[in-house]
């Protein structure tokens, strides 16, 4: 089974060094602010959310109260609806062109998956969301110690943050550890090459291998401006990281989902947080898609379940999506 452990927003004030005080809406990043909540009534619905005969029927009528929040959840169900479409179409045509069977010099045995855990800030959260339940359909155990407001092994709230990964990581005894490069990763080139190696050496202590994940593209405001030159530099330390490793560690490179630039939407839907920051459930699920594929070409033993299968089960419609 999978499991997704969030941990609980925390509201304080913090200085920093140069002098930047005040970050309460950067702790919780604002993904879950939705605008303007006020009674309406719609038409029931009927969803679906679970196929699985031996658990217990999860479809039925759903009325409620109808709001920005609730448009934006249906606007989210067709949206996705779409997404997993064209993810399925784009599987389906890979699984056409594969060979019925492998040839007998490709054959391995089968093994159980690694666990997977993941580490990362509130954008990790978003997409530790559209993760657990792909994982979950796939097979993998998976269990997320991202946070709201860091998360992050270099920068602000780091020396917290090592007071008890390296415990939390051996307690979770992942096969994988994916760290999802933090929009708190701020420090001179030294400082970051030092906190990723850290990580590097805690991953290696517990057999597992690390894949740091670059960040999507952001919209900087006020409070990111300042780093923008030390998030730039952040990819290029973990790319050199990863290659001292010796292969215990690796860099995916999303630019490949997100492009260079922020982009709100994306055929016509929302993609990324109007914050500038955040995904929105097509983008988590965009990106989601992409991960799997690159994790199965370096594990063959996480098989990826269809898009269908996971895409459209109700993660969506978290409240961390609400201003989508």
């Amino acid at each position: 089974m999978s499991r997704i452990s969030v941990t609980p927003p925390v509201w304080v004030v913090v200085t920093f060094p140069d002098g930047v005080t005040n970050v309460l809406r950067h702790i919780r990043d604002m993904t879950a602010q939705a605008p303007g909540h006020r009674p309406e009534t719609i038409d029931t619905m009927t969803t679906t959310q679970n196929t699985d005969p031996t658990s217990p029927a999860r479809t039925g009528p759903l009325t409620g109260l109808a709001s920005p929040r609730g448009r934006t959840a249906l606007a989210t169900t067709a949206a996705l609806t779409s997404l997993t479409l064209a993810l399925t179409a784009c599987a389906g045509s890979s699984e056409a062109d594969a060979p019925a069977t492998p040839p007998a010099s490709d054959a391995r045995t089968t093994t159980a998956p690694p666990k997977v855990l993941l580490l990362g800030d509130s954008v990790g959260q978003d997409l530790a969301l559209a993760l657990d339940a792909a994982f979950e359909a796939s097979g993998v155990e998976f269990e997320s110690l991202a946070s709201d407001g860091g998360g992050n092994v270099v920068g602000p709230f780091s020396e917290e943050q090592w007071e008890t990964l390296p415990e939390e990581v051996e307690a979770a005894g992942p096969g994988l550890v994916i760290y999802q490069i933090t929009g708190y990763d701020w420090g001179t080139e030294q400082e970051q090459r030092e906190g990723y190696e850290k990580l590097v050496d805690t991953v290696t202590e517990v057999d597992a291998t690390l894949l740091f994940v670059t960040m999507p593209p952001i919209e900087p405001d006020d409070f990111y401006e300042p780093h923008m030159e030390d998030l730039d530099r952040a990819p290029e330390v973990a790319r050199s990281v990863a290659a001292d490793s010796e292969g215990r560690a690796e860099v995916l490179e999303a630019g490949e989902v997100w492009g260079e630039d922020y982009r709100a939407s994306r055929d016509g839907e929302p993609d990324r947080n109007p914050d500038g920051i955040h995904l929105c459930p097509q983008g988590a699920a965009r990106l989601t898609h992409w991960m799997l594929d690159e994790l199965q070409g370096r594990f063959p033993d996480i098989i990826p379940a269809a898009p269908e299968e996971w895409a459209d089960t109700g993660w969506a419609s978290d409240d961390r999506f609400g201003a989508c």
